[in-house]
């Protein structure tokens, strides 16, 4: 079946396939529910039923279709499959009746496949362990990516791969740790797993129960921030906990290509690298000021005001969105501080969301260039970074990555305002969701959630998760008539 010269069987095909790795995670999922013997039980085996029979119809209708992915292919297939995952992931919510409404439950679950962690869940607690664990799982599938994941273990994907491994990864350009592929996401993928394990054991440590370790692991490193407490990480007073949180939600905002030269101990390439120190730079700036005038304007001691500083500000520069405090009671000049990190985002290569570090300092190397341009009109002033110069056409992606970016934050803002948010928490709103943050401000702020929010701005926010986890490029482009043309 093809329109045009798009091979949709191909696409019902692979998506197919990737319906069973869902299978397996919702496996998971109700082994634990099990393990609790809750009454959430029965929704994942409904669920785990629905899904392998929709697995397997596409699968069957589409067998005999050739394994050949191309761009086109690969962009509808990456940007379906989150769709697909996220209605499949509701349907426990929806079946068990913790999350009745369609829209609720979506919600709900698009923003942990694309680790927004937004929530309308008014107690969080009041949910079993299974889909408690479920919420948790989702974002750390998605914290890495689906196809990444696919690439790792399904064979049908090492042809095209390329294609869908381009169109999902992060980061102005997908870096590579091994010429293959499907090696460069097995690396990924035990890179991830090594880290929330060792998150896991250290948070154990520090007073933490298993469930609630392994839960808070997987949204940590996925740059997720759901959390089985209503408090979110407040709910422990414990500076050893707080720590340990911000040291990994720090490294999940690094690029796992750095992070891979760490478990190789090449530590100066970490150093070396551009990126990562203006990344290091922008947290220490924003925790230093921060940490000053929340200890100036409030009764917090010196230690108290640094840790509740560097952890929100390492929170929403990594799009991670955990709280150990409401930032929207701290003094306004701090509010400005914290929302204008939010679009800054991870590293190009982490899981974290945003605009990238990269893109900033590509941003501002570049408008520096310009002014020496402007003083020298003959010279040539390539825009360097880690020493190399960079191509032209690259900067002018990123340029226009900004530009739309900033285009749909005005667009989104208006159209939430005119759904009846006041403009601070429609700001809020637009920004958390697009930049994949979580906590916004306003009324969506870190002690307020997306519940009261019209079910059209439900619907229009979860589009803006879905656009900001895939770098807007590769959602949009569905758009553009030239697309469905030969």
């Amino acid at each position: 079946m093809r329109k045009g010269n798009i091979n949709f069987n191909i696409i019902f095909k692979v998506l197919g396939s990737l319906i069973f790795i869902e299978v397996f995670f919702l496996t998971i999922a109700l082994f634990v529910s099990f393990l609790y013997k809750e009454d959430d039980t029965m929704a994942f085996v409904y669920t785990i039923g629905i899904a392998i029979l929709v697995g397997l119809t596409s699968r069957i209708l589409t067998n005999k279709s050739r394994n050949e992915i191309g761009k086109k292919e690969g962009f509808i297939i990456v940007s379906f499959v989150w769709i697909i995952f996220s209605f499949i992931g509701s349907l426990p919510f929806i079946i068990s009746g913790y999350i009745p409404n369609l829209t609720n439950a979506f919600f709900e679950t698009i923003s942990g496949f694309t680790t927004t962690g937004s929530s309308i869940l008014n107690d969080i607690e009041a949910l079993p362990h299974g889909l408690l664990f479920w919420r948790s799982l989702i974002q750390w599938m998605g914290g890495m990516g689906i196809i990444v994941l696919s690439l790792a273990v399904l064979p049908i994907l090492g042809i095209g791969g390329m294609q869908l491994f381009a169109a999902e990864v992060p980061g102005p350009v997908p870096d590579k740790l091994h010429p293959r592929v499907k090696e460069t996401a097995k690396r990924l993928w035990i890179i991830y797993v090594a880290f929330t394990l060792f998150e896991t054991i250290l948070l154990i440590f520090g007073g933490m129960d298993f469930f609630d370790a392994i839960n808070h692991s997987f949204t940590t490193m996925a740059t997720g921030g759901y959390s089985t407490k209503q408090a979110s990480v407040a709910y422990w007073e414990s500076p050893y906990i707080h720590y340990v949180i911000i040291l990994f939600m720090f490294i999940a905002g690094t690029n796992f290509t750095l992070a891979y030269f760490g478990f190789k101990l090449k530590f100066r390439k970490i150093f070396r690298n551009e990126e990562f120190r203006y990344y290091l730079g922008f947290i220490l700036i924003f925790t230093i000021i921060i940490s000053l005038v929340l200890y100036y304007t409030s009764s917090f001691g010196i230690e108290k005001s640094f840790r509740d500083s560097l952890f929100q500000v390492v929170s929403l520069i990594t799009t991670t969105g955990y709280a150990t405090a409401n930032y929207i009671k701290w003094f306004p000049f701090i509010t400005v501080l914290l929302f204008i990190s939010m679009f800054l985002g991870g590293s190009a290569g982490s899981t974290g969301g945003g605009i990238k570090i990269m893109r900033i300092v590509l941003l501002i190397k570049n408008s520096v260039a310009e002014f020496k341009r402007l003083i020298h009109p003959q010279a040539i002033i390539p825009v360097r970074f880690n020493h190399n110069p960079v191509k032209a056409q690259i900067v002018t992606n990123i340029l226009a990555f900004i530009v739309l970016y900033m285009l749909i934050f005005v667009g989104g803002t208006v159209i939430m305002a005119s759904l009846g948010l006041d403009l601070e928490t429609a700001m809020g709103a637009v920004i958390t969701s697009l930049g994949n943050v979580g906590p916004g401000i306003g009324e969506l702020g870190p002690a307020g959630n997306f519940y009261s929010v019209p079910d059209m701005g439900k619907w229009f926010l979860s589009f803006l998760m879905l656009v900001g986890r895939l770098e807007l490029f590769t959602v949009l482009i569905l758009f553009s008539p030239t697309f469905w043309k030969n």
